[in-house]
């Protein structure tokens, strides 16, 4: 208690020699530096407000930087894999081209393989029909499936139940004998056709063994009497199987009865053709 009396003097002594006016001196300078740092901290408080925005924004500008450099990354190996496909894909354009140009020129070869045969057909009936007449009605020559039919009816060749060729037909045998070794690259079917009648007599057992019989001695005439190769000829019996019309008239049976001699092209002859046509434009390439 006496030590804060002392205190108390003391302070009441200092205060008792500063004069009043430098007191409200000291006073004004203390308040403008309440004021003053008063002012401050505000500033402060904004300037630390300012900051944190300036960061989000950096946060914000630096996500933004990453996403674009992710996007331009992305875009770049767009680009390259879009260059690569574009790189294929005039590859593979080039490729089909190239193949269509080879299917183009194989198709160009196999029509023209297919004129040069018409062509040949249509020389080769013309000269037929000139060889046997028009006017003949017991023989025909005409064209199915590209291939020349001759068709000769069974009165004319043979007599009913025979299968010895007449010698009356060798005039008109002869003639196409004649045309056929003009085309020695042909081959020929000859082909014996019967009604439905049934039919035995001798050694023929039916109509389909009198066919055979009727086509094989056609073909041993033309090789023995009129010299065609016999590697050229094909005999074939067809009895009753392929009938041309209704075996229920005997206007039909009449038809039905008859030897066909058809010429056609060998078929590894015509295939050589367009090989060769391949050949021969491939070496011009």
């Amino acid at each position: 208690m006496k030590r804060y009396l002392i205190v108390l003097m003391a302070c009441s002594s200092l205060f008792g020699c500063v004069s009043k006016k430098k007191f409200k001196v000291l006073q004004a300078q203390h308040t403008a530096l309440e004021a003053n740092n008063r002012t401050n901290l505000k500033n402060l408080e904004r300037a630390e407000i300012a900051l944190q925005g300036c960061n989000d924004e950096r946060a914000r500008l630096e996500k933004e930087l990453g996403d674009t450099k992710a996007m331009n990354m992305k875009l770049i190996s767009q680009a390259t894999e879009m260059a690569m496909l574009s790189k294929q894909g005039a590859e593979n354009l080039q490729n089909s081209l190239e193949k269509m140009k080879e299917k183009d020129l194989q198709i160009k070869n196999l029509n023209e393989a297919i004129n040069k045969r018409d062509s040949m057909t249509i020389a080769l009936v013309t000269q037929l029909k000139r060889a046997v007449g028009t006017e003949n009605e017991n023989i025909e020559v005409n064209v199915e499936k590209g291939v020349i039919m001759v068709s000769i009816s069974d009165k004319f060749l043979f007599t009913t139940g025979s299968y010895d060729v007449n010698k009356s037909a060798y005039t008109v045998l002869k003639d196409v004998a004649a045309v056929l070794k003009d085309r020695p690259t042909f081959d020929v079917l000859v082909e014996g056709h019967t009604d439905n009648v049934p039919f035995k007599k001798g050694d023929l057992i039916d109509n389909w063994d009198l066919s055979v019989k009727r086509a094989t001695s056609l073909a041993r005439t033309l090789v023995q009497q009129f010299q065609i190769d016999p590697k050229r000829l094909i005999p074939a019996g067809r009895g009753a199987y392929v009938p041309l019309a209704d075996n229920a008239t005997a206007e039909g049976r009449a038809k039905n009865r008859r030897t066909r001699i058809v010429v056609m092209p060998k078929i590894d002859e015509f295939y050589g053709m367009i090989e060769q046509g391949m050949k021969g434009d491939g070496g011009k390439k």
